[in-house]
């Protein structure tokens, strides 16, 4: 028996060590117990994935020395994971020069993502960009936002601090094509139009133009509504169809104070109401001189608050000092304030189940001069995409490990000085003279 079992554990071992080696190439298990799950793919990629019905083909023009192909192919790696038949090619763009100059490629590394017969470029590698041109292969046609123009409204191609031009190449780079609208040339809305922008007019709109606007709304189609305080835009039918009723004065918020804002006229939201616009959404939003809004009237939409301001607010009625109070003799309301809207109905369109409009009473918040403030250009850009109903990417980030910045104060910091340059020194001394001291007993 003893002689058995000498030859049969070699053998079991062998047998152990090969079956180890056939499950390695044969079984895999990923587990990812990063913080937050930070280095798996976001859900909202996962449905961009799931929605994409078919072969696609990631060409990375990446040349073989280094290790920019190994970086390539770990990071499409993970999609790949998720989606079968998303390919990976490797292109070296030193062999034909000439072909690479003409496909306008002149960046080793750049990446070129395939479906349908359409194609998207990627000069950066990370998940939010690299998914946001998945998502533009999957919509197929161009969306096209529609700004109403021709009354002094905000232009998106404009460079003026007042214009949207840096918001409109952030649509650009996000597949929204944005186009001016004068009514004055046409009766109705094109067809073709995805969403319309009505970008604080400084005039009002003429009768037949503010109609045409509230048919494009009645019969179903979405609309961005940015109004400014005290402007009069000719919109009161449009404001009317929607339930809404703007309120007088400029809202303040003490609180803005606090995040080191001087200007009283400025705020400050940091803390948003529920709502898919607002999910998750953990940053400041800046609005300059912003009026709020209050629902009126049993309307066909469901109003739900987006921003809203805290209880040390109130619509001021007067100049806009250093120095502010809270007048209730004057008329004016108490915080919080509702400074925007998002509007929902069953739609009156056949391809469509829901009509969707946002309202909110600042335009300056998107305007170059304040669009990098905060969180105003993601926010900008989730109402956008809930509007062209692309709900997976109302916001696509990565999530970022916490506490990656350590933050001193002058007396920590002079202590941690000190225990490197005098008391670790000294504990070094003291424990050499003491192994000295204790040799020498010996």
């Amino acid at each position: 028996m003893a002689r058995v079992l000498r030859i049969a554990q070699p053998l079991l071992l062998v047998l152990a060590v090969a079956l180890a080696g056939w499950l390695s190439v044969h079984w895999q298990w990923r587990g990812d117990f990063s913080f937050g799950q930070r280095a798996s793919l976001s859900q909202a990629t996962l449905d961009v994935l799931a929605a994409l019905d078919g072969p696609v083909e990631v060409v990375s023009y990446a040349r073989p020395v280094g290790a920019l192909r190994e970086t390539v192919g770990a990071f499409v790696a993970r999609y790949r994971q998720r989606k079968a038949d998303l390919t990976l090619r490797f292109v070296d763009p030193d062999l034909d020069p000439g072909a690479m100059r003409a496909r306008g490629i002149s960046l080793d590394g750049e990446i070129e993502l395939s479906f349908e017969g359409r194609s998207q470029r990627l000069t950066t590698l990370n998940e939010r960009e690299f998914t946001l041109a998945l998502l533009r292969l999957s919509r197929g046609a161009e969306r096209v936002l529609a700004f109403i123009s021709g009354h002094g409204e905000r232009a998106p191609d404009g460079e003026a601090n007042f214009d949207l031009g840096r918001f409109g190449q952030a649509l650009a780079a996000d597949g929204i094509r944005s186009v001016r609208l004068d009514l004055s040339t046409v009766a109705e809305i094109p067809a073709n139009t995805d969403v319309v922008v009505i970008a604080g007019p400084r005039v009002p709109l003429a009768p037949a133009q503010a109609a045409a606007i509230v048919r494009w709304v009645d019969a179903g189609g979405a609309l961005l509504w940015l109004t400014e305080p005290g402007v009069e835009d000719g919109m009161d039918a449009l404001a009317q169809a929607l339930g809404l009723r703007m309120l007088p004065g400029i809202a303040v918020d003490a609180a803005a104070q606090g995040l080191g804002i001087g200007d009283p006229g400025f705020a400050a939201v940091s803390k948003f109401p529920s709502h898919p616009i607002t999910r998750d959404f953990d940053l400041t939003v800046l609005l300059p001189q912003a009026a709020a809004y209050a629902v009126v009237g049993a309307g066909s939409f469901d109003a739900k608050p987006i921003l809203r301001t805290s209880d040390r607010s109130w619509t001021e009625s007067g100049a806009i000092a250093a120095e502010i109070r809270y007048d209730a003799d004057a008329g004016e309301i108490p915080g919080p304030l509702d400074l925007g809207f998002a509007l929902t109905r069953l739609s009156p369109r056949p391809d469509r189940t829901e009509q969707r409009v946002v309202v909110i009473g600042d335009g300056d918040f998107l305007s170059n001069s304040f669009l990098g403030n905060g969180g105003n250009r993601a926010l900008g850009a989730r109402a956008v995409n809930w509007l062209l109903a692309d709900d997976a990417m109302v916001d696509i980030a990565p999530v970022q490990a916490p506490d990656r910045t350590l933050a001193l104060t002058r007396t920590q910091g002079g202590v941690i000085g000190i225990g490197f340059l005098l008391v670790l020194p000294l504990l070094l001394l003291l424990t050499g003279a003491l192994i000295a001291w204790r040799r020498r007993r010996r």
